[in-house]
Formats: structure tokens, sequence, C-alpha cells
């Protein structure tokens, strides 16, 4: 156990020295690549249905899917990680997206379930699981590591069987959740649409979608266990709906993109930001809500007109929103924080310096 948690916290420090891109930088450009990673490949099968194999379900739905893109979006340069049958390691999939500059990164995917009953599509965003179930998807599709050469050294010791290697995902601050959210939101919508079931979006710790430096989604199309979902995953027909789902959710996302980082917009967001400016510090007790933590500078996004203060602690920089003089407030605040950056928590100051929670709610009842 001790050793698991020492090889995933290295493995954390490899993961804040990735390259990361900065949203400022982002912001100045429109959504020009993506990237399309059909799942498992090669020697990899992925799931097994009675007659189907999850790699040539997800490689025939990618390939629609990068057809759409490229006859309706002209301006979008469409990239695969595969577009054959051939093993990608995971690591190299990332990578791909990583020196493309990609401003997406799609992975697709068919679950399986010992329940054949089973149906329907969801789409994870990179992130900790909240349940058993989620874990479970994440252990078969992180599972392929074991089929690469030297996967131990590789992924610094991490366990795709074991839960305690997950930890890391608990310790890592993902720049770009919100972003991801958004897409995958967009995605079951549209497959909703097209008549799956919605078993909704996700949070999972996968592996593919750990280095990525932009937003990433991981879609699981449907379950190939099921017969009758099976038969629809390996036909022309649900290829067509499928990959027409994820593109139109693709191409709202597109629109929305660009929008928001059109240079009208990003200069609207600065100057609104500045008039939303406070005094970082005042004088006296007070609490706020820390959202995030991360070496390099990364955007967080305000709440009901919360205002985001920054405060740097060596090298990590963290991020808290609101300024409370009393602890109710502070409360009330907390529940719908907690709906968007659900390991949030109160940290509290006297003026600059740092102090217990406890202390500020004695000091601020006097």
């Amino acid at each position: 156990m001790r050793n698991n948690i020492l090889r995933c916290l290295i493995m954390l420090v490899a993961l804040v020295s990735a390259p990361a891109v900065s949203y400022e930088a982002a912001a100045q450009t429109r959504l020009k690549k993506i990237v399309i990673d059909p799942g498992h490949g090669g020697r990899d099968p992925g799931a097994l249905g009675k007659k189907s194999r999850e790699k040539n379900v997800v490689l025939a739905v990618s390939k629609r899917l990068g057809e759409l893109i490229k006859d309706s979006l002209t301006d979008v340069e469409c990239i695969y990680t595969r577009s054959t049958d051939v093993f990608i390691p995971l690591d190299k999939r990332a990578e791909i997206a990583n020196k493309n500059g990609a401003d997406l990164f799609i992975s697709i995917h068919a679950n399986s379930s010992l329940t054949k009953s089973v149906t329907g599509a969801e789409t994870y965003v990179l992130g900790l699981h909240r349940s058993k179930e989620n874990l479970e998807v994440a252990q078969k599709e992180n599972a392929v590591i074991t089929m690469e050469d030297d996967y131990t050294s590789k992924y610094e010791g991490f366990d795709p069987t074991q839960p305690e290697s997950y930890i890391m995902f608990e310790l890592m601050q993902n720049v770009y959740l919100e972003q991801s959210i958004a897409v995958a939101s967009l995605i079951q919508k549209e497959l909703q649409a097209g008549g799956r079931e919605d078993r909704g979006v996700k949070q999972a710790g996968f592996l593919v979608l750990r280095q990525t430096t932009m937003p990433s989604v991981l879609v699981e199309l449907g379950y190939i266990s099921n017969a009758t979902e099976e038969k629809f995953l390996t036909g022309v027909e649900g290829t067509e709906v499928l990959a027409s789902a994820i593109f139109r959710a693709v191409k709202s996302y597109k629109q929305l993109y660009d929008t928001q980082n059109s240079p009208s917009m990003v200069k609207a967001e600065a100057q609104k930001a500045e008039e939303k400016k406070v005094n970082a510090w005042p004088e006296g007790v007070n609490i706020r809500i820390q959202v995030a933590a991360s070496k390099s500078e990364i955007k967080v996004d305000t709440l009901s007109g919360l205002p985001v203060t920054m405060l740097e602690d060596g090298e990590t920089k963290k991020y808290m929103l609101g300024i409370f003089t009393t602890y109710e407030e502070a409360s009330a605040k907390m529940k719908e924080v907690k709906e968007k950056y659900h390991d949030c928590f109160f940290v509290a100051f006297d003026g600059k310096e740092k102090i217990a929670v406890k202390t500020a709610r004695r000091k601020l009842k006097k």
C-alpha cells in the first residue's frame, strides 16, 4: 500500500512537470485542430461482444466522425491517433495530441458489463471516480498498458488493477475540467437526441486523458456486451447515428469556443474582470473557499459574482473564491461552489496571515 502511494506521488511530479497551455494563449485563437482517438487496436481488441470487437466498432465510428468534420468544418484539421488496426500505447495517444497543438481530444470506446441487460452511452472527463462503477470502467480501459513493454517504469509504477493507484487523480488539478465537461455534456445531449440511453457525464481516472493539454473526453458509445446494443454498434446505421451525434456536439462546441475566444469577447471579459477587482487582502478576519491549486497559472471561473483571489505558497498557486466576513455567509455559498468544485474547502485569513478556520469563526463571532 505504502509503495503504491509513493509511486503515485512520483507520478504526480511527472504530471505537474508536463507541458501546459495557458488559458490566455488558448483564448487568442479559434478551434482549429481536433484529435480523434479510436480506443484499443492491433493486439488489443478491447471489449468483446458475441460477434464483434470494440477496436473495430470504435475505428468505424471515429473515421466517420472525421469525415463529417472534414466535410462540414473546413477550417478544422482532423487528426487520428490511429486510422488502421494498430496498437498505440496510451502515452503516445496524448503525445500525438500535444505535439499537434490540438484544441480538443476525443477518445472513443465501447463498454461492456457482466450484466447483459445494461445499455446506454456515457462520456467521461478526467478526475477522481465517484463510484465503484466509474472506477471499474477506468480500470478496464487502463488495463491496456499491461500489453506495453516495460509499462511499470513507463507509467511510474501505476497498477491499473489497484484502487490505491488512483490516488493521483485526487491530487491532480485539471485545468481544462470546465471545458471538458462542456464538451461531454454536448455529446451526451446529442447521443440522447439520437435515441441512445443517456448514462450521463462522469469523472474517472483515465490514463489516456491524464497528459493532454487541451479539453479532453472519453466517450463510451454503448455496451457491446448487450446483444441488441451490439447489433446497433456494429451496423452501418448505428455508426452513422453515433458519429453524427458526436459531430453535432463538436460543431456546437466549436461555435461556443470561437465566440468566447474572439478578440472582442476576450477584451470584454478582461474589462469585466477589471471592474470586479477587489482589495484581495483587506484588514481583519475573513473566510474564503479554496477551489484549486497548481504550480502553473490557471483560470478559475467565478460563481455568482464571487471574486477570485490567488495566494502564492512557495511554488504553488492557490485559488480561492469569495471574501466572507461571517461563517454563515461562507457556508451558504459553499453549497453552490461544491456543485462545481467538489473538493473545495474553507481557508481563513487575518489580513494576509493565514489562520485556522476555527480561530476565524471564533474571532468573527466577537
